[in-house]
């Protein structure tokens, strides 16, 4: 028996206007979206909350938050990765990229064990039917980690895969561009005294140096024949954003200035910009605001980064810069049109019905419920 829901009385975002109408579920599809109020008896009035696509997460680190909830303190890998399944749903998340470290550079030992723990549950988990959200991998790949090829090599044909990137978090270079900064950061994080960290620095630097650019033609030459979309993570100038361009890198993730968020506008290129970013007012490593890319008309798509929840705030948060129905599309329609998603991301009949019920009060917007394919998950 296929199950309907009419949903009606409810301020519905489309890709290119707002309506106040009804929206019919049947079975796992959207069957209609129509402007006007039902009045049979089997409608549930959503008293004129919001109903938006479900949002598709391109980046989210989140299970790396549920596997160390503190310093010293692993989870087992098959709860953290269900709680974090369960935080993301919450949050009206229905499409989620996981994206796990591959490679590591010295200060995260365990991130290694992450990764291989990541892949490992969510090929178990996917094949049970019980998650509530749909899950797949973005591979991030640290270029000069020296284990970076050898883990990439057992994971580039998992049929999950869905993202590539390429990043490169050597002190000196993108997000830790300013030395001092990060030598402060990682005392703090390591207890080490500034010599060590100093030391470090330079052996990391060195091995860029040497790494870089050979490991950066391995992971491009290995995914080729799978035609996914590749990302650059940190771009801090145009003229990388143009190198990128030119080896078919299409999308520019969490840009750290506003040259290489203009450039990769002027190019083509998809900009990722972090939502924690834009609720906390700014970037916590001292970047460009993604506030502000989205005002120069920059912004492509909002990705969770480390905050599930922060997703949905960010969205709203940009509506006046951008506009409603385009502030949406940042986190529902663009991120599936990047990840080549054609079943969901709009709320369109014949589409998936993963949908959201948004509640607006005290100035922030509240999550109430939240379908996938037809059956509610939060």
């Amino acid at each position: 028996m296929t199950i309907e829901r009419i949903l009606t009385n409810a301020r519905i975002i489309l890709p290119d206007a707002v309506i106040h109408g009804t929206l019919v579920m049947r079975g796992e599809l959207i069957a209609d979206v129509q402007p006007g109020r039902s009045h049979l008896p089997a409608a549930e009035d959503l008293e004129g909350d919001d109903l938006i696509p479900g949002a598709v997460d391109v980046h989210t680190d989140n299970l790396e938050r549920q596997v160390m909830p503190r310093a010293n303190a692993r989870w087992p890998s098959r709860s953290a990765f269900l709680a974090h399944d369960a935080q993301c749903a919450a949050a009206g998340v229905t499409t989620v990229l996981d994206a796990l470290c591959v490679g590591d550079l010295g200060f995260d030992q365990e991130r290694d064990q992450t990764f291989l723990d990541g892949v490992r549950d969510l090929t178990a988990l996917s094949e049970t039917g019980l998650l509530k959200c749909d899950h797949y991998l973005h591979l991030r790949c640290e270029l000069p980690a020296e284990d970076m090829p050898r883990l990439l090599e057992d994971v580039a044909d998992h049929p999950l895969v869905a993202m590539v990137s390429v990043m490169d978090h050597s002190p000196g270079f993108g997000q830790y561009r300013n030395i001092d900064r990060y030598v402060a950061m990682r005392m703090r994080q390591t207890q080490w005294s500034e010599e060590q960290v100093r030391q470090r620095v330079r052996f990391l630097q060195e091995k860029r140096a040497r790494l870089l650019d050979a490991h950066r033609r391995y992971v491009l030459q290995r995914i080729a024949h799978r035609r996914l979309p590749v990302a650059s993570h940190d771009d801090e100038s145009a003229e990388q954003v143009a190198r990128h361009a030119a080896e078919g890198i299409m999308i520019s993730e969490f840009p750290v200035t506003m040259e290489a968020a203009l450039a990769a506008r002027s190019l083509g290129v998809a900009v990722v910009a972090g939502a924690p970013n834009i609720v906390r007012g700014g970037s916590h490593s001292g970047n460009v605001s993604a506030m502000e890319i989205a005002r120069a008309q920059a912004l492509h798509t909002i990705a969770s980064d480390y905050v599930p929840a922060a997703m949905i705030e960010a969205a709203y948060a940009c509506a006046e810069a951008i506009g409603l129905p385009q502030a949406i599309a940042t986190i529902t329609a663009h991120p599936a049109q990047l990840c080549r998603f054609a079943d969901r991301g709009r709320l369109e009949p014949g589409l998936r019905a993963d949908v959201v019920q948004v509640r607006h009060a005290r100035g922030l917007p509240f999550v109430r419920r939240v379908w996938r394919r037809g059956l509610r998950v939060a």
